[in-house]
């Protein structure tokens, strides 16, 4: 399913650029990896399709279980996402894989690396890689994530891996897009002190303590299991699970998406898929109106109504919090 190796069916070469939601749609639905690389292309670029892309998408959401991997530059993101996605294809699950890049400040663009690393499934028509670039956006994610993950699912995608760039501390955005969040993390990268402080390994389902062949992995995962302890926890809630891996080798692959699958059944024992679907979407309608009405603040900056408010409150005429309730009561006529 990826589109840099798929070959076209016959009529497929319009969709490459085709401004036709239904039959992009459609196509998508078939496994079509031009029409699913059209629609993504529409979302990152905030095309003015995109509310008629939404809507069309919109019967296809919550279908897919969505992963997310994050962790420091060098943990084996990649190649951890490279091995799951042959262990789903092995259950005969379609997988999308939307691997976010950072981007140079200079140009925008991105290297793009992981579709390099990924080139093991570049032929199979059950997968679909996306990497995308960052575009300066912080969190670890892409401004455009989120509607990129709606168009794998409204493309029959079982499971959508989001692979986030190498993060920090504070980088956690990753959390509220995915069902399961797997934070990895390496032995000799100073992670033994990182554990028992507060930001990235507070968000993780499950942690993966990859190049498990390296000295110190065993007090990188005594820390973790140390921090995990230190947690305060009702009945019922869940439990981070530790994991070790050799991804470059393929193990302990079955042993995350066993912890994967464990996570899975508990969010929808106790109903907390549903309450982390809602929360996703309310994260979403508040992203999309804050962009309307940053829009229209934008657009209020060509008028006289802002620059009116600006030159009272510089002269002392009115103060900046009424101004501003001004400001968006004349939003809302």
């Amino acid at each position: 399913m990826s589109e840099a190796e798929h070959v076209p069916a016959a009529g497929t070469t319009s969709v490459r650029r085709s401004r036709d939601v239904p039959l992009l749609v459609e196509r998508s639905r078939a496994g079509d990896p031009r029409a699913v690389a059209r629609l993504i292309t529409l979302v990152e670029n905030g095309d003015a399709l995109l509310p008629e892309i939404a809507a069309a998408l919109a019967p296809y959401a919550g279908q897919a279980q969505v992963v997310g991997l994050t962790g420091s530059p060098g943990v084996g993101k990649s190649t951890t996402t490279n091995e799951l996605v042959r262990a789903l294809r092995a259950r005969g699950h379609r997988v999308g894989v939307l691997a976010v890049d950072p981007s140079s400040p200079f140009t925008g663009g991105a290297i793009l690396g992981d579709r390099v690393r990924m080139q093991d499934h570049a032929t199979d028509p059950g997968v679909y890689i996306r990497s995308m670039s960052s575009r300066g956006h912080l969190g670890g994610l892409a401004a455009a994530t989120p509607q990129a993950v709606r168009v794998l699912e409204g493309a029959g995608c079982d499971v959508v891996l989001v692979e986030t760039v190498g993060v920090g501390q504070a980088e956690v955005e990753v959390a509220s897009l995915a069902d399961t969040t797997l934070v990895l993390l390496a032995p000799g990268m100073g992670d033994a002190i990182q554990a028992v402080k507060a930001g990235i390994l507070e968000i993780a389902d499950v942690f993966v303590v990859n190049k498990a062949d390296r000295d110190g992995v065993d007090a990188t995962v005594r820390d973790i299991q140390g921090m995990i302890a230190l947690g305060e926890r009702g009945p019922g809630q869940w439990r981070p699970q530790v994991v070790r891996s050799v991804a470059a080798r393929g193990e302990g692959i079955d042993e995350i998406a066993a912890a994967i699958d464990k996570h899975r059944g508990w969010l929808v024992e106790h109903g907390e898929l549903r309450r982390r679907q809602e929360a996703r979407a309310a994260a979403e309608i508040e992203a999309i109106a804050l962009g309307i009405l940053r829009a229209r603040i934008g657009s209020l900056r060509d008028g006289t109504e802002l620059a009116t408010l600006a030159t009272k409150v510089a002269e002392g005429a009115t103060d900046p919090y009424t101004a501003a309730d001004e400001l968006l009561a004349q939003l809302a006529r």
